[in-house]
């Protein structure tokens, strides 16, 4: 299991650095595949994001845009808290866990491709302070619920607010950073951390994010989006199945 466990730390950690997505959309579905509870897979996924989102953010630290990603980190910190504490609540129900799970992903997919479809509106929105901290309270309380992994929604949100791509990738990967520290210590309190199979995600994450970051600084913008959307759906939809199968 601790073998098995850093291999699907590299494959999330790649993700998380590719794709800006923290590496939850792929590193919970394939935890849960593994053997683990949705509850703990969210746990050992919260507790490798601090790491692998800021080793993802420092390669790509020249398109952050810190005054962003400020906003971000004060709407996501408490979205962070709501979100987390609902799937506390939610814990012995592996099935609305999954439902839960699959409703974020399907939201984060919409939203990625929201601004390909050539409304006025959307495209003049811009990354207010209100519209930063607003979005990210609400991203995080959705994804907070389902075990973190808040780049998959911050990268969304970004794009709707007509953010570079590549800034928008990097940016999210700096405000995870902080925003999964608060949720490890509510995992921590709540005793839903594997400590052996953890550090053997973290060591995989960090590895992956390395190479995963590297990678996405030199893919075009378009390819990634198309890349998250799909990695997103397959593994959601992976893991009702898993719930309802048993």
């Amino acid at each position: 299991m601790i073998l098995l466990s850093s291999i699907i730390g590299f494959i999330g950690g790649f993700g998380s650095g590719m794709f800006g997505i923290g590496g939850g959309s792929i590193r919970i579905p394939l935890l849960n595949l593994a053997g683990f509870t949705l509850i703990s897979s969210y746990g050992l996924n919260m507790l490798a994001l601090p790491i692998t989102c800021f080793i993802g953010a420092f390669t790509q630290r020249q398109n952050i845009d810190f005054r962003i990603g400020g906003y971000m980190v004060l709407g996501g910190s408490v979205g962070t808290v709501l979100g987390t504490l609902i799937a506390f609540s939610l814990a012995t129900s592996s099935v609305w866990l999954a439902v839960i799970f699959v409703m974020v992903s399907l939201v984060a997919v919409i939203a990625m491709n929201l601004n390909h479809l050539g409304s006025t509106t959307l495209n003049e929105l811009e990354p207010s302070p209100l519209l930063l901290t607003a979005g990210t309270l609400a991203s995080n309380t959705l994804t907070g619920m389902r075990g973190g992994s808040e780049g998959s929604l911050f990268v969304p949100l970004l794009r709707v607010l007509n953010v570079d791509m590549h800034k928008a990738i990097a940016t999210a990967l700096f405000a995870a950073v902080f925003t999964s520290i608060v949720g490890v210590f509510l995992y921590w309190a709540q005793g839903h951390l594997v400590w052996d199979q953890g550090l053997a995600v973290i060591v995989g994450s960090v590895i992956g994010a390395r190479l995963g970051s590297y990678r996405s600084i030199k893919t075009k913008s378009r390819s990634l989006e198309i890349g998250l959307s799909v990695v997103i759906v397959i593994l959601a939809m992976v893991t009702l199945l898993k719930a309802f199968v048993g």
